[in-house]
């Protein structure tokens, strides 16, 4: 009579399979133009990985697709267009990269995003005769973020930053506005908003951004994706 042996998985294999149940948490860095969004995504991916997390960045709108290059045209000056029509576009330019969004979380990818749907809200609403209701609904269902982190910068102190004005919407007064749709939005509960003092220097802002994004990172792990404002 022969005995099947009992298969033994060496500790490794294990571990492994278990890390690649393990989603990538999806955080958002979002405020006014020139608070520091991008140094501070590119920063926080960079300390991900040299502590031995998977981690990219995306960024909204993204511009090399079809619909975002219409928006960089947009956003540039080079072109105008009707305000119902760009929001549209925005939240299209979002949608068009969910698949891509899943797949990375799913493989155990952190995404740091550089600006969501609460920008495209906040800053479509600051227009005369868009509610903040309208603007949300072509983005009610996409990936709801684990973290939202709210760079907080007078607008005022942002003007004063490289290169401000080159782009459409960088005024003061207009900026102004769209703080405070943000923080209006703020006040949803069902999203996990942290603010940010930004107005510190780079590392100081980094520190925190880095702490909350590693807590989150570990809650995050065995958690389904969930659907923004749903």
């Amino acid at each position: 009579m022969s005995y099947m042996l009992p298969v033994v998985l060496p500790f490794y294999t294990v571990f492994l399979r278990a890390m690649s149940c393990r989603r990538g948490a999806l955080i958002v860095l979002e405020g006014v133009n020139r608070a520091g969004k991008t140094t501070q995504c590119q920063k926080l991916v960079h300390a991900l990985e040299q502590s031995g997390r998977a981690a990219e960045i995306m960024r909204f709108p993204d511009r090399t697709t079809k619909i975002g290059q219409l928006i960089s045209s947009y956003l540039e000056k080079k072109s105008n267009l009707e305000d119902h029509s760009v929001h549209l576009l925005f939240s299209a330019n979002r949608w068009e990269m969910v698949p891509l969004m899943k797949q990375k979380l799913e493989q155990g990818i952190n995404l740091v995003v550089d600006r969501y749907a609460f920008s495209g809200v906040a800053f479509t609403s600051a227009k005369p005769g868009f509610s903040l209701e309208w603007c949300m609904n072509p983005d009610i269902g996409l990936p709801k973020p684990d973290l939202v982190m709210f760079l907080q910068l007078n607008p005022n102190m942002a003007a004063n930053r490289g290169e401000y004005g080159i782009e459409r919407y960088e005024t003061s007064t207009f900026q102004r506005t769209v703080h405070q749709r943000f923080e209006e939005l703020m006040q949803d509960a069902s999203v996990n908003w942290k603010v940010i003092d930004a107005a510190r220097t780079i590392e100081e802002v980094h520190k925190d951004i880095k702490g909350l994004s590693e807590d989150i990172i570990r809650l995050a792990q065995n958690q389904p994706v969930g659907e923004l404002w749903r």
